[in-house]
């Protein structure tokens, strides 16, 4: 147990995806995993371990934001013994052609966040993906027939910003999109020697104002959940 995590260590499964909200979380147990469990209920930050074709998975969210991604991934990391964590969350295209619903499997994160230098003296403002994990992402999906876009993404601290979107840095690393937990996770997985990746699904287009509905982002991201939970299978 942590101050944060209630579960046992044995119900943590090897493999962890981790959607943002905990309702999404809620959605894929119900609909994808047979035999699952709830295994935590603090703060709301809901968990599940069920089995996904015959395979332990656990479903846990992780909430909004670079620190509540970094207390979660660094709890599963460091004290239940994770793996690998693949974050499956949404995002805001910084790309006119990449639209809503679209798939994109995140190469690295670039922020401006100070969590990695006040996590661990970490200055890089690029923290990468696993390869490993990615290629098992890449040949799911072309199994599948699912298109995905790869590339770089902005994870920000601010959701409602008073200045105008940071253009230099969207530039100088063609960021594809924008959300906000990927950065902490890449980090703690580099820090603590572990494997991480993220698939993420476009919600919304900051060049032509397309979006989804909250309800939408909770239960309709469906592409998404089969492409990680197929390659959590070989993982």
């Amino acid at each position: 147990m942590t101050p944060h995590i209630e579960a046992k260590k044995e119900d943590i499964a090897k493999v962890v995806l981790m959607p943002g909200d905990p309702l999404r979380a809620k959605h894929i147990a119900e609909n994808y995993l047979e035999d699952y469990k709830i295994i935590n209920t603090v703060r709301n930050m809901l968990g599940y371990t069920g089995f996904y074709k015959g395979k332990k998975i656990t479903i846990m969210s992780s909430g909004m934001g670079i620190p509540s991604m970094g207390i979660y991934s660094y709890e599963l990391f460091k004290f239940y013994d994770v793996d690998k964590i693949i974050r499956i969350g949404s995002a805001g295209s910084y790309k006119e052609n990449l639209k809503i619903y679209d798939l994109v499997l995140v190469e690295g994160a670039y922020s401006e966040s100070t969590y990695g230098i006040t996590q661990s003296l970490d200055t890089d403002d690029v923290i990468y993906s696993d390869k490993d994990i990615n290629d098992t992402i890449l040949k799911a999906a072309d199994k599948l027939n699912y298109k995905i876009n790869r590339g770089l993404v902005h994870s920000s601290d601010v959701f409602y910003k008073e200045s105008n979107m940071p253009s230099e840095s969207v530039k100088k690393y063609n960021l594809l999109a924008v959300e906000m937990e990927t950065f902490a996770l890449f980090h703690n997985a580099k820090v603590l020697n572990k494997k991480a990746s993220a698939i993420l699904t476009i919600s919304d287009n900051l060049v032509t104002h397309e979006e989804t509905t909250s309800e939408e982002r909770q239960k309709s991201f469906n592409e998404m959940m089969v492409l990680a939970l197929e390659s959590a299978l070989e993982l």
